[in-house]
């Protein structure tokens, strides 16, 4: 057993930080969470407190990012300079997505996911198209890239969902991928059904889920394929969704209704699916996501990097979708900038201030974005869960005089100070104990852009 003795800890049901908290840990997982208030400290409490290890600053639950895509870390800075929107970036995209092999693949994802450790993130769900050898030949083992994945989070210290992407088609009409788009594709939905049912990784700390890459990229009659095999297995299923406006023009050209409706008509949408950015949905398209009870991921650092524009959080969520958060592209791999964008890009959109809670920002950061992944014993601070805990510094140049309620309204991920997952200690004074994030970040994004 381990004993943590949290300044401050966020826990469950609680609209703010309590301080003065013993948590106590065993076997990965949360054994005892609590309060040292006066009323309740008990007669042994100092020897209780002797061998506990001190966390001074706010303790919250592991972070999870519900949407990654780990090879897009190569393009940060890269990208930015010039004119253009989501589809010249997306050209740029395709170049390093064409130079990736398993071993790079490797090398690049184990950093990007330390990385995400020293952000304060113990769970991420990758978004996974980037399946075969070059021209879209498969390697010898079919799922190469995703086993390389799952190899990266194992050492980069943190619990990954592995969301196969079943990515078939260029166009909602159907032309077929071509140049880098070919290594991508499975042919059909049978066929990617086929390859994934043939990847178990035995890693406690890997799930596999499914995801269909988007409208545009699966055919209408095979939607019902990918959501089915993701149903009778009961894991995750993620989509983007009405990304960009263009995307929602050549739906309606082609089936005559949105995104969104095509995706309920297709049995895609409901309590196991998440939708990925949903940034350009109609009024009738929010209430098909909440009355289905359709998670959405919110990636607002990426959204506003690509001009994609700003969705309606608070129409959503009020209409009964769970938000969550991904960092997507990694233009910034920081899920407390994540999460105050929310509200900050809600104030932009309306013009009005007080849209989300702390404590909304709080679970969308936490419970909801390991629940959207599969892991619904995570992301909070109670009996029986993971023992995952992320400790904040409230003594920074960012955080110093802030209330710890305030937080997501304060902190970077240049603020966490210590990281456990699964009661293992990953990050500990802001240094990834096994992985030299920098000088590993460097090398292997060298190797897939010089």
């Amino acid at each position: 057993m381990t004993r943590w003795l949290a300044e401050y800890a966020w826990l469950p049901d609680h609209a703010e930080p309590t301080p003065d908290v013993l948590i106590e840990t065993d076997d990965g997982r949360i054994t005892g969470v609590t309060p040292l208030t006066a009323g309740s400290r008990p007669p042994a409490g100092v020897e209780v407190l002797t061998d506990a290890v001190r966390l001074p600053g706010l303790t919250l639950p592991g972070l999870a990012n519900a949407h990654s895509h780990a090879f897009h870390r190569a393009l940060r800075g890269r990208t930015h300079g010039g004119r253009g929107d989501f589809w010249t970036w997306r050209d740029v995209m395709y170049t390093v997505a064409g130079r990736l092999d398993p071993d790079s693949y490797l090398a690049l994802a184990r950093a990007v996911y330390a990385e995400m450790a020293l952000a304060g993130i113990t769970c991420v769900g990758e978004f996974h198209y980037l399946h075969h050898g070059p021209g879209g030949k498969p390697y010898d083992d079919p799922n190469a890239m995703g086993a390389a994945l799952v190899e990266a989070a194992a050492h980069a210290g943190i619990r990954l969902t592995l969301l196969d992407t079943a990515y078939l088609t260029a166009t909602v009409d159907g032309q077929p991928l071509v140049g880098p788009q070919r290594r991508f594709g499975d042919g059909d939905a049978l066929r990617w059904a086929q390859r994934v049912d043939a990847f178990t990784p035995d890693n406690a700390h890997a799930r596999v889920g499914a995801a269909i890459h988007s409208v545009r990229a699966v055919p209408a009659d095979q939607l019902a394929t990918v959501a089915g095999w993701a149903d009778r297995r009961g894991v995750p299923l993620h989509v983007h969704l009405s990304e960009q406006p263009a995307e929602n023009d050549a739906c309606r050209a082609v089936h005559g209704c949105s995104p969104t409706r095509l995706l309920a008509d297709r049995g895609v949408l409901g309590r196991h699916t998440t939708a990925v950015h949903a940034t350009h949905p109609t009024s009738a398209d929010v209430t098909l996501l909440g009355d289905s009870g359709t998670g959405i991921c919110l990636c607002p650092t990426t959204e506003r990097d690509l001009a994609d524009g700003i969705g309606p959080a608070r129409r959503m969520a009020e209409a009964g979708s769970p938000l969550s958060l991904g960092s997507d592209s990694h233009a910034v791999v920081d899920l407390f900038e994540e999460a105050r964008a929310v509200e900050l890009d809600e104030r932009l959109r309306t013009r009005k201030r007080g849209h989300f809670t702390a404590d909304e920002l709080f679970t969308a950061a936490t419970a909801a974005g390991h629940a959207a992944l599969g892991w619904g014993d995570a992301g909070r601070l109670s009996v029986g869960d993971r023992a995952d805990l992320v400790t904040v510094r409230l003594d920074g140049a960012r955080t110093a005089g802030v209330p710890p309620v305030g937080a997501f309204f304060a902190a970077s991920a240049a603020d966490v100070t210590q990281v456990v997952v699964d009661g293992r200690v990953v990050v500990r004074d802001g240094r990834h104990l096994t992985v030299d994030v920098p000088t590993e970040l460097r090398a292997a994004i060298a190797e897939v852009t010089s």
